[in-house]
């Protein structure tokens, strides 16, 4: 199916869900820009000097953290290309997109992350250590952005397609997302079939 121009898929998850791996194959299979929140937030962590829950942290009392990310997707709305979008508050500050949450055990979710060699900001000790930094990290940005904007990422309900891909390779991941959006789609073209 070619998608409409301006067509916007948000990611969001847990950590180490294969939010970014699914991303890109999406963008190979459509097109779409890529735009990642991790990415940014890794490259700034580095630059400060943290590794990305000290970041985290730290965004907890300075504003101007969140306000260089989020600033970044909440221009995407009045952008015309169409996007996949890797980004924790992306559902949020892209409310006409097709958004999608994907889950994972923790346990996979830290072999991913563990074997990840992109990932040079998240460096743990053990799988404890990394289990502990990354349940932290989740509540910390969850706590942030219901506190800062009243949005509930742990609320499945926001979300338009939720995957657990603990068990699923990103293509399978990106195969379901793309059915699910076509799917959308039609319904919105045919609203008598739905």
């Amino acid at each position: 199916m070619i998608f409409p121009s301006g067509t916007k898929i948000t990611i969001t998850g847990d950590l180490g869900s294969g939010k970014s791996a699914v991303s890109k194959i999406l963008c190979d299979l459509t097109g779409f820009q890529y735009v990642s929140t991790g990415r940014i937030q890794r490259q700034l962590a580095q630059e400060m000097g943290l590794d990305t829950l000290e970041m985290n942290r730290r965004a907890d009392i300075d504003p101007e953290i969140d306000q260089k990310i989020d600033g970044i997707f909440a221009g995407l709305a009045h952008e015309s290309g169409s996007y996949v979008v890797d980004s924790r508050m992306a559902w949020f500050f892209l409310p006409d997109s097709f958004k999608v949450f994907l889950q994972a055990d923790i346990n996979v979710a830290v072999d991913r992350i563990m074997r990840d060699p992109n990932r040079n900001s998240e460096q743990y000790r053990d799988r404890e250590e990394a289990i502990q930094k990354i349940t932290a990290r989740k509540k910390s940005e969850n706590d942030r952005f219901l506190a800062k904007y009243g949005a509930d990422g742990s609320n499945l309900q926001n979300f338009d397609l939720v995957v657990n891909t603990t068990r699923l390779a990103p293509t399978e991941v990106a195969g379901l997302i793309l059915k699910a959006l076509e799917m959308k789609l039609s319904a919105r073209a045919f609203p008598h079939l739905v």
